[in-house]
């Protein structure tokens, strides 16, 4: 049985309408509606395996359900220089944020000489979702222990019309005012990023638990 007839047995027609109402611009015959709890298990159970290994080789993927279950694998992959071989050859077929959203590889946590350098790179890309993915990245793994102020300055730099690039930032932006908040609200008070960045920020930064009220009383003043 090959990947994708795994995917087909575990398909769920209810489930792929729905996400593929949330992933616009996607056709919906793309969406097999197979659930992430199963293509956990689907991925762990292949996981070193040849048949893995051939899936990973195949590119493009046909099916939505394909390119998620190829991220979980990136995931969790043990070995730094493995994922980021991985990452190079992926990366160019994702091409919706769901997708670009699952690639949260584990190894990064543990590992990050030299990562700065290749989020600056993705972030720099071209592509949508590469840059995307490197705001991810900034976002999960360089807003604690391993933060800089002059990392703030890396999303701000893109001068960018794409939704899901400027969604990202905001959602950036607003984690970032939820843990570094003296270094990050400068670049809300002194208008720092676009306009619709500036107040997608403060809107998801004003929903956020992680934020006092008085910090979210002050952000309301500071909408454009």
């Amino acid at each position: 049985m090959t990947v994708r007839d795994r995917l087909l047995a575990a398909r769920d027609t209810k489930n792929a309408a729905f996400q593929a109402k949330l992933t616009p611009g996607i056709a919906k015959e793309k969406f097999l509606g197979v659930r992430v709890p199963e293509l956990r298990k689907i991925e762990k159970a292949l996981r070193g395996t040849a048949e893995a290994e051939e899936f990973l080789r195949t590119l493009p993927h046909k099916y939505y359900d394909e390119n998620i279950l190829h991220g979980i694998f990136i995931s969790n992959m043990k070995g730094y220089d493995e994922v980021l071989a991985a990452l190079e050859k992926f990366l160019p077929y994702v091409d919706n944020w769901a997708v670009c959203d699952t690639l949260r590889p584990a190894v990064f946590k543990e590992r990050k000489d030299g990562l700065i350098e290749k989020v600056k790179a993705w972030i720099a890309s071209e592509e949508v979702y590469a840059c995307r993915f490197g705001m991810g990245i900034l976002m999960a793994y360089f807003l604690d222990e391993d933060f800089l102020p002059e990392y703030l300055e890396l999303p701000a730099a893109v001068e960018s019309e794409e939704y899901y690039i400027n969604m990202m930032a905001a959602w950036y932006y607003a984690t970032a005012l939820a843990k570094q908040w003296e270094a990050t609200v400068p670049y809300i008070g002194q208008g720092r990023l676009s306009p619709w960045v500036h107040n997608k920020t403060i809107q998801k930064a004003r929903e956020s638990y992680r934020i006092t009220d008085e910090q979210k009383e002050y952000l309301k003043t500071l909408k454009r």
